[in-house]
């Protein structure tokens, strides 16, 4: 007798690679390999680092998990999708939602108030505004901004900023959470408050993927993976949900 299609859900890794690779300008003398066949599982709920220097690929992997570009081979399964199947359309759907994105840079628009800003995404899915409105409050709420819903960004601090930011990002309740150096513009206070955010959003069954070069940071992760010229090698720390890994094994 077949699983229920919810179990087969939960079991469906939320990210998943195969011999993923890039290469910029292949058989030209500008030619660079920026991803080595890297096979990564993630696990729903999870909440993963993936470290590394400058110039290690560690970008380029996420690029490549956030649907914003495409690998030279391999393969990537998004929540249950192998995205190489998709056209242009499907692919910017899957991009609206299953993935939220947050940047160093927090990305709001000025002259937008922090409500405005969750919601801008819901008008490209054509919610109403009445939705749209209800959504973004709600969104703010869980981050703990509910009561500035109507300040601007000038009007709010880096880290009250990150979290318009996350909650923008949350507001098509996407399963995954890319953050690219996400407490890189924060005092370490700060940034361990945003952290600690993250962890809450794993805890209500989102699936964070925290890209850093910064050690520390990495180890409020359940699990960190390390980046060195286009490979993906695990590391000790941590075991997360248990889901979570290199699919074939390597030595480091």
């Amino acid at each position: 007798m077949s699983a229920p299609s919810s179990a087969r859900a939960a079991d469906t890794p939320v990210i998943l690679t195969r011999a993923l690779s890039k290469i910029y300008s292949p058989g030209s003398e500008a030619e660079v390999v920026a991803l080595r066949g890297v096979d990564l599982r993630i696990g729903r709920g999870d909440f993963v680092a993936i470290m590394g220097p400058s110039g290690s690929g560690k970008s380029t992997l996420m690029n490549l998990i956030g649907c914003l570009d495409t690998p030279t081979s391999g393969v990537y399964e998004c929540d249950g999708v192998d995205v190489s199947t998709l056209d242009k359309e499907a692919l910017a759907e899957l991009r609206r939602d299953k993935i939220g994105f947050v940047f160093q840079g927090f990305n709001l628009l000025p002259r937008m108030s922090a409500l405005e800003n969750v919601a801008m995404p819901l008008g490209y899915a054509q919610v109403k505004q009445a939705e749209r409105t209800r959504r973004a409050q709600e969104a703010l709420a869980s981050v703990g901004l509910g009561e500035r819903s109507s300040h601007r960004p000038s009007e709010l601090s880096g880290g009250q900023q990150q979290r318009v930011a996350i909650a923008r990002a949350l507001i098509n309740r996407p399963p995954i959470l890319l953050a690219d150096e996400p407490t890189g513009a924060l005092d370490s206070k700060t940034g361990e408050e945003i952290l600690a955010l993250f962890k809450q959003l794993r805890d209500d069954d989102h699936t964070v993927v925290l890209i850093t070069h910064d050690a520390e940071v990495a180890a409020h992760a359940d699990r960190t993976f390390v980046m060195r010229d286009g490979e993906l090698h695990a590391t000790e720390q941590g075991t997360g949900n248990g889901e979570s890994g290199i699919v074939e094994s390597r030595s480091p």
